[in-house]
């Protein structure tokens, strides 16, 4: 096994903006050829299974995928929590390394047989279950607590350029070498991000950094610390990390407010506005417009909050950012004209993304390191691992009562989480400085 402390930054070194901190930019720019490498491996799995079976084949391929990320996803939050995040993301990466190689070569050999693909896609979707939570959990191990917001700011600059990038670059390899090399661009781009965190260095943890339970400071509040790994069981560190929760209302409130306030756009809200631009007969160039202009603003949230100095009233701040959120989004899908629309999405985006680096920032700098794997993975399993199931309800929204309907529900659940935050005095009035 990889040592996790085996190269921890110098205690002693002088704070510095994330943005100018080499190791968190080696970080940064594993986490950026990662999330590349996913999409180029997404949108050939896609390719592959299409060509192969039929269009009607591929939902069920990519679902025989998300199942077992779903399902595994707390027990990630777990093992990312008994052996340290960063073992466990360099070896979840060395994992997805060597399966989409594999695969890859077998596919040159002897095609993209259905067998090879579902096997692909059940392997990639369990090993994500340990990837996810351990990557999620690694920013308070490799930055300061005050360093935490432009962290997140930075990671979503990145996810929105692997978003840019990531299509055209499996569109590019597809049409050059089809599934077989576009495979093996994913894992070019895997190997990229294991050389890099190979190189990340983690700090220790403090040996008293509990935050305390539902909504004060006061460290008795807050439940022991875990026992060590050769003391438990791993059942028994799950139901640790459930206590956990349950004590801690700030971190169980931002949990729901995170969970709530993604849910609609880890994917769904991007759905309805092809739908959208469908039913007003816009044309897929002004679908690809909005969806542009979704990520640009978002983009420039990210930049903004990577580079600010501090956000004030942190908890209000991400409160009125969802609150702007849930309008938006209503406003959006029931614009009368493209243009409109188009203009409103950047805004949306701007606005979702401010949010999101908020959010995200307050729930590492709440929960006790030795808990944020576990907390992490509950929290991506109410995003990522629920969010699927709103993908049926577009179509069927959208064509008994229009898309303007959906988009109406997104801004529903967006209240709601942003109602948590305004009623949630814990939440309200948590702060960041930055």
């Amino acid at each position: 096994m990889i040592p996790e402390a085996d190269t921890p930054a110098p205690a002693s070194a002088p704070a510095r903006p994330a943005y100018r901190d080499p190791n968190v930019l080696r970080w940064l720019g594993a986490y950026t050829t990662s999330v590349t490498g996913d999409i180029v491996y997404f949108l050939a799995l896609t390719w592959a299974v299409t060509q192969e079976s039929g269009p009607a084949q591929a939902g069920a391929v990519l679902a025989a995928g998300a199942v077992p990320r779903a399902v595994l996803m707390l027990a990630g939050g777990v093992v990312a929590d008994r052996f340290g995040p960063r073992r466990v993301v360099i070896g979840s990466d060395l994992v997805r390394c060597v399966v989409i190689l594999a695969a890859a070569t077998v596919a040159l050999l002897i095609g993209t047989e259905l067998w090879l693909l579902v096997a692909l896609a059940v392997v990639f979707g369990s090993v994500d279950a340990l990837f996810m939570p351990a990557v999620g959990a690694l920013p308070p191990r490799i930055a300061a607590t005050d360093q935490l917001a432009r962290v997140q700011g930075l990671r979503l600059l990145s996810v929105r350029l692997s978003n840019t990038v990531g299509p055209p670059l499996a569109a590019v390899a597809l049409s050059v070498s089809g599934s077989p090399g576009a495979f093996g661009v994913a894992g070019a781009l895997f190997v990229v991000s294991l050389v890099l965190l190979l190189a990340v260095r983690v700090r220790p943890l403090p040996s008293q950094d509990v935050p305390g339970a539902a909504g004060g400071s006061d460290e008795s509040d807050a439940p022991d610390a875990p026992a060590a790994p050769d003391a438990t069981t791993s059942r028994e560190e799950f139901r640790d990390g459930l206590r956990y929760l349950r004590a801690n209302g700030r971190v169980s409130s931002l949990v729901v407010v995170i969970g709530l306030g993604e849910m609609c756009f880890s994917g769904p809200v991007g759905t309805g506005l092809v739908l959208l631009a469908d039913e007003r007969d816009w044309g897929t160039a002004t679908a690809g417009w909005i969806l542009s202009a979704f990520s640009i603003g978002g983009a420039v949230a990210s930049l903004l909050l990577s580079v600010l100095r501090r956000v004030p009233r942190a908890g209000l701040t991400m409160s009125c950012a969802l609150l702007l959120t849930a309008a938006l989004v209503v406003a959006t899908g029931n614009a009368p004209t493209a243009g409109l629309s188009i203009g409103l999405g950047a805004l949306l985006g701007t606005a979702s993304g401010a949010a999101m680096v908020v959010s995200n920032a307050l729930l590492q700098k709440e929960t006790d390191p030795r808990y944020l794997g576990r907390v992490t993975s509950v929290m991506t399993l109410c995003t990522l691992g629920l969010s699927p199931l709103l993908y049926p309800l577009v179509g069927l929204v959208a064509a008994g009562w229009g898309i303007g309907a959906f988009f109406a529900g997104c801004g529903a659940i967006c209240l709601l989480a942003a109602g948590t935050g305004l009623l949630v005095r814990s939440v309200r009035t948590a702060t960041l400085t930055v």
